[in-house]
């Protein structure tokens, strides 16, 4: 039977995410290839979420969004990065970062246009990317430090391109992107009068002396750049899809008109409690780094004395480690072979990639779980690396 699945859509199958899951599922291994926490964020923020459901605040919330939530994400812009944006026309609430990033591209592309992004990219992109009818072109980061290769980079653009999507900190290889990095991209958007889409959902997980850039703190780059956070990374509640962008007003409100016809609204109770999370001391972003850092490090030396060569990361959730010491030449046979190894689950890189040989027997492994599970993972992994 034919494939009812729009030509633009083949090769979208499944995630990896729900494969491995469900494989640590079946197998009993521990699960660290999906970037979910398994603890809860902090309790002001979970209270905050009760008093809204229980003071009725169960309806369909404003499209832009919820006034404090607004707010509040205006003025998280402003006190951390010096930005001024305007809640009322500079700001959009959306399903998770993921609906923002699908808001804006379909808002902005169409058919013929292109899109530069790096790979190993998040896998919504490449999806999302599709959907509008783009072409998407890329430049490899390579392993083991995955710094921007300019000439790729530059090969990457033409007078097609419509936006640059970009990801710092970046998943899947915990790379934070260096000042003259994002200037380099900023250079390039210029020259071929792009927009620049930034994804910035790990924008307070960075580690020791790791600089997060906004690009729209560069000279010139606020009024072509339009910034995608949320807060399921930084407060611990991917399933409360709560996200945002902020960007000057006329790509807002296209963002917008597209917005309301995915999803309409969402999120309605959890988006008063994220303006309160917002709204915490600076003790306990800090807090959150280092305890992820501190996670980390634990993982990386476990990786390590497996035998995988690991790649240490300067922010996000993720750790990248080559299997090929181990004799691997397949990462993504590894990632199936590794929960009877070693009872634990990683993810291939391979699959963020279009050249698949970049990544070739690079696995992917987050960190971001409770001590006692990643003591256990580690406990596994040693084990598995003696044998």
């Amino acid at each position: 039977m034919r494939s009812l699945l729009a030509p633009r859509m083949a090769g979208f199958g499944t995630t990896i995410f729900a494969e491995m899951s469900a494989l640590a599922t079946r197998t009993g291994a521990i699960n660290l290839g999906q970037g979910f926490p398994d603890t809860d964020g902090p309790r002001e923020m979970l209270e905050a979420a009760k008093a809204a459901i229980d003071g009725g605040r169960n309806q369909y919330p404003p499209g832009p969004g919820v006034p404090e939530l607004l707010d509040a994400v205006a003025a998280h812009q402003e006190r951390f990065y010096g930005l001024r944006v305007d809640p009322a026309s500079e700001v959009l609430v959306t399903v998770g970062a993921t609906e923002a990033i699908a808001s804006v591209i379909l808002a902005l592309c169409e058919a013929g246009d292109e899109v530069v992004t790096f790979e190993p990219y998040y896998d919504s992109y490449a999806a999302t990317i599709a959907l509008a009818g783009a072409t998407r072109r890329t430049s490899v980061l390579r392993f083991p430090d995955f710094a921007v290769d300019e000439e790729s980079l530059r090969a990457a653009f033409s007078e097609r391109t419509r936006l640059v999507l970009l990801n710092t900190p970046h998943n899947p290889t915990g790379k934070v992107f260096t000042r003259a990095e994002m200037e380099l991209v900023a250079q390039l958007a210029r020259e071929h009068d792009a927009w620049v889409v930034t994804d910035e959902v790990y924008e307070h997980l960075v580690f020791e002396d790791a600089d997060h850039i906004p690009m729209a703190t560069l000279p010139g780059m606020a009024e072509r750049t339009i910034t995608i956070s949320s807060a399921g990374k930084t407060f611990s509640a991917t399933g409360w899809k709560v996200g945002w962008l902020t960007g000057p007003a006329e790509a807002v409100a296209a963002a917008r008109t597209v917005k309301q016809f995915l999803t309409y609204v969402g999120s309605g109770p959890f988006q008063p409690a994220v303006a309160v999370a917002l709204g915490l001391g600076d003790e306990v972003y800090r807090e959150l780094a280092a305890s992820l850092q501190a996670k980390r490090d634990l993982l990386c030396e476990a990786l390590q004395a497996s035998g995988l060569m690991v790649s240490r990361p300067a922010g996000t959730y993720f750790v990248i480690a080559d299997a090929a010491p181990l004799g691997a030449v397949d990462g993504l046979e590894f990632a199936r072979r590794l929960p009877e190894l070693a009872g634990v689950v990683g993810v291939p890189v391979s699959v963020f990639h279009d050249d698949a040989d970049a990544a070739r027997t690079l696995v992917r492994f987050a960190f971001c779980k409770r001590d006692e599970v990643l003591v256990e993972a580690s406990r596994r992994l040693a084990r598995a690396g003696r044998s």
